[in-house]
């Protein structure tokens, strides 16, 4: 995602990337790059050279575009070049310095979120989406409002895609019992009616893929009040499992619903290679022993970041190995991360 220092809004960024991950050998890596320049919300980047150097999709990941004529603007180039726009659903005006849910907020003494901040810029970005053709792709929805809109949109035929998180799909505010920095999400963790709201959407397809939002800080950040904080919780080493454990072996959604949406319904909306196990295609996939253990300790974490309210969680499903293009890139007990 662009919400990087500097924001990807430049070619030579864009092939950096590219270049960094293949160079890695480890995994692909697609840039996002931003809707417009230095995320800043007015000049609109060029969409055509970002995409000649590996760009799949466009976003001011972390702020919604606020003003929706640059907006729609934006739909009408991305409908031409063919590729989607992805969005953080926030109107900042509605939103303002809020922190957290409004209800954690009164317990905490903290600033609220309003609901309606998510859902009201996903209104305005479908209408934009229908009257331009564009795809619009909505990342981390949260709220039950959120869903009715996208749901109505696909009614219409409109072409909106949308993603919801494993925070999202487990957590509400009501867990958040303290002032502790690790909840603190953008999307703020919303109330137990969207959280069902979330599921049921994710269940009848209305939120097509899961996405982690995955996103480090150092523990001198996440030590900070929630008030000053940095947004964001790391998610890739834990979705899967935590998935699993707490919604696919309950009986509430399908094992196959969870994998789909973490493959091959990901794959075909950016239009990417791999997503499916069959003859001739390209051998990327990962194997996991659903019977085996482990309580998440975010010291034993690959990734440097540790900022997750899941400590301590038991889950089963544990990461074996992971190949990507008949390559072994992952094996278990591999070193970690200091």
């Amino acid at each position: 995602m662009p919400n990087t220092r500097p924001p990807i809004d430049s070619p030579e960024l864009v092939a950096d990337i590219v270049g960094r991950g293949n160079a890695l050998g480890k995994t692909e890596v697609h840039p996002i790059a931003c809707i417009t320049q230095g995320q800043a919300g007015d000049q609109l980047a060029n969409y055509e050279a970002l995409r000649a150097a590996g760009a799949v999709g466009f976003s001011d990941d972390g702020r919604g575009v606020q003003h929706g004529g640059r907006m729609r603007e934006a739909f009408q180039r991305l409908a031409e070049l063919g590729v989607p726009a992805i969005i953080h659903a926030e109107d900042e005006t509605i939103s303002g310095k809020g922190v957290v849910h409004p209800d954690a907020a009164r317990r905490l003494g903290l600033l609220g979120i309003p609901i309606e901040a998510e859902a009201a810029m996903i209104a305005r970005d479908v209408l934009l989406a229908e009257q331009t053709g564009a795809h619009l792709h909505v990342c981390h929805v949260s709220t039950e409002p959120s869903v009715a809109v996208i749901r109505w949109a696909k009614s219409r035929g409109i072409r909106v895609s949308a993603e919801v998180t494993p925070h999202h799909l487990l957590l509400s505010e009501a867990a958040i019992v303290r002032d502790d920095a690790n909840w603190k999400v953008n999307p703020p963790l919303q109330s137990e009616r969207d959280r069902q709201a979330c599921l049921e959407g994710f269940l009848d397809g209305t939120l097509d893929i899961i996405a982690t939002d995955h996103a480090p800080h150092t523990p001198a950040e996440k030590a900070q009040s929630m008030a000053t904080a940095p947004f964001g919780m790391v998610g890739l080493e834990t979705a899967f499992a935590l998935l699993y454990t707490y919604l696919v072996l309950p009986g509430t959604v399908p094992l196959t619903r969870i994998v789909e949406g973490m493959t091959s319904l990901l794959t075909r909306l950016f239009g990417l290679a791999g997503g499916s196990i069959r003859p001739g295609a390209r051998a990327d996939f990962a194997i996991v022993d659903l019977n085996a253990e482990r309580t998440i300790d975010p010291a034993s974490f690959y990734t440097k970041g540790r900022n997750t309210p899941f400590v301590d969680w038991r889950i089963a499903g544990v990461m074996k190995s992971t190949i990507r293009a008949g390559k072994v890139i992952f094996a278990a007990g591999e070193e970690r991360s200091s």
